[in-house]
């Protein structure tokens, strides 16, 4: 065989065994998810740390870890604009991580403030099936449940730093309990089993 035809058999045999390569690798893999992935968002000076003990109850509920995400906001004062604009890359990412459509929000104090503003202020609303407040400042933001939302609003008579007015939404699903704290509304079993309830209806 002279060199031109052995470099042009060469050639061939490369150009077929890289298209078989190519086609052979396999499509994007995403985490398996069999729930709507949940974003947990903290209030004023919290963390992604807030949502230790909600987490670990459902995922005795049936959730997988991989279908739990807590972002750390950028603010621990709350601001509106950094904080949604965090939640917004956020919530991307986690879509593209696991290949869900929208995610459900589980947010406490002044975090339900600042999902809402996300929602209705940077491109959440097509994003974002469930919203579940916990004590949410919501009404420094709304008064009004977004559309298209299923929102339900958990909030205590006990809570001593974010007022029952504030997080009452029109248009939600307003669950009034009694005898838990602001911070307990993280680890309270009556709690956990209203999250349970509102993001599976």
């Amino acid at each position: 065989m002279n060199r031109s035809k052995f470099i042009t058999v060469l050639f061939v045999s490369l150009a077929m065994v890289l298209s078989l390569t190519i086609s052979l690798q396999p499509a994007k893999s995403y985490a398996a998810v069999n729930n709507t992935p949940v974003v947990f968002v903290h209030g004023l000076t919290g963390s992604d740390s807030n949502f230790y003990f909600i987490e670990r109850y459902l995922e005795r509920q049936g959730w997988s870890e991989e279908e739990l995400f807590a972002i750390d906001l950028p603010s621990k004062q709350g601001h509106q604009e950094l904080n949604s604009a965090a939640i917004r890359e956020f919530v991307d990412d986690v879509l593209a991580e696991t290949g869900s459509d929208k995610v459900n929000i589980v947010a406490h104090s002044m975090g339900g403030a600042n999902s809402l503003y996300y929602i209705l202020n940077k491109g959440g609303n097509d994003k974002v099936d469930k919203l579940v407040t916990l004590g949410g400042a919501n009404r420094l933001t709304t008064s009004v449940a977004p559309d298209g939302i299923d929102t339900t609003s958990i909030y205590s008579t006990s809570d001593s730093i974010v007022s029952s007015y504030l997080s009452i939404l029109s248009g939600a699903n307003n669950i009034r309990i009694y005898g838990v704290s602001h911070i307990g509304l993280l680890n309270s079993y009556q709690v956990n089993n209203h999250i349970k309830e509102a993001l599976q209806n």
